[in-house]
């Protein structure tokens, strides 16, 4: 089993709940971020942070010259779907080519395994629902792009060079350690459940809906929703794997949860009011959006453990909370303590 590892982006949202869930196993954690959109505080103590860029290629054989790594978790990434319908080229050059960067040293310094966070932004609008391996990838935006690019040069790593890989697609990462060492802490917030958390908060006038008239049951959008921490779960699961075969699986809650249920449920949370405002449908936005899960729950054995959107928004009012204004207070209050 594989037991020193690199994880990019392991100061920002997953990939600091992963760092969690690998240190907790025994695993030696090296978190490679260049904290433009992750937090130091995020990373736990037991881990070492290097402050780097993956667009350094220097740097990059640099840090695999200074440790030996049995694999790779890569969770770099920009990620903000909307912002690449506005800037492919920030995606499509940024993310592909410093996920290249990193294969390349993965390669180089003959290290054998690397775990993917892709996106279920893979399969674009589906035909079918909920949606398997097996649907046909084309790309809902530019960073699904990059991602489907990253996975194909993944495939490529593998067949000349031998890289072992998993690919992990999924929807909406939601919740958050139910202890409190992490958080989701975003800027801007993009998120549904943060979003209506802030509202609840008093940090939001309101939490506006985008379109009340689609073909679901209360006529707001369907999501799936996953517990960050059973995202981890899967990544760890899938890196055992590799230990003798590449893989690539959809994860997916079971479920779809539509945006009112997400409000319904986080009043009875937070005992808050928090207001509502409907607002005309955004371009391109699906009715239904649910990923399948079957096949890693049947060859790895993987099931959630946060399934309930309660539990979900429950782990996520802890953390917000505790931490209204995120890791900023975090710090000041390590600060205050001195």
């Amino acid at each position: 089993m594989s037991k020193s590892l690199l994880v990019t982006g392991g100061a920002g949202y997953v990939g600091s709940h992963v760092v969690l869930e690998l240190v907790a196993r025994g695993y030696e954690v090296v978190v490679f971020d260049n904290l433009q959109q992750g937090h130091r505080d995020a990373v736990v103590r037991e881990a070492m942070l290097i402050e780097g860029d993956l667009a350094d290629r220097d740097g990059l054989d640099r840090l695999f010259d200074q440790h030996r790594f049995d694999a790779v978790l890569h969770f770099a990434a920009n990620s903000l779907v909307g912002e690449s319908m506005r800037q492919p080229f920030l995606y499509l050059g940024d993310n592909v080519v410093n996920a290249l960067n990193l294969i390349r040293a993965t390669v180089e310094h003959k290290v054998g395994k690397f775990v993917l966070s892709s996106t279920a932004n893979l399969f674009g609008t589906p035909e079918r629902i909920p949606i398997d391996e097996e649907a046909a990838i084309d790309p809902g935006s530019p960073y699904g792009e990059s991602k489907f690019i990253i996975e194909r040069m993944l495939h490529w790593a593998d067949q000349i060079h031998g890289l072992r890989s998993a690919c992990l697609r999924y929807f909406n990462a939601a919740g958050a350690d139910p202890n409190g060492r992490t958080g989701e802490d975003h800027a801007p917030e993009t998120h549904l459940i943060p979003i209506v958390l802030q509202a609840a908060l008093g940090q939001r006038p309101h939490v506006e809906i985008f379109g009340d008239d689609y073909p679901t049951p209360d006529g707001t959008c369907i999501r799936d929703y996953i517990h960050v921490l059973d995202l981890a779960d899967a990544h760890i699961r899938a890196l055992d794997l590799l230990e003798t075969r590449s893989c690539r699986y959809n994860l997916g809650n079971g479920r779809g949860y539509s945006v009112r249920e997400v409000v319904e449920t986080a009043r009875r949370v937070t005992g808050a009011e928090i207001p509502v405002r409907v607002g005309p449908r955004r371009a391109g936005d699906p009715a239904v959006l649910v990923a399948a899960a079957d096949r890693i729950r049947t060859e790895l054995g993987w099931k959630p453990k946060f399934a309930e959107l309660r539990k979900i928004v429950e782990t996520a009012w802890q953390w917000h909370s505790n931490n209204p204004t995120g890791f900023v207070r975090a710090r000041s209050d390590q600060v205050e303590s001195t």
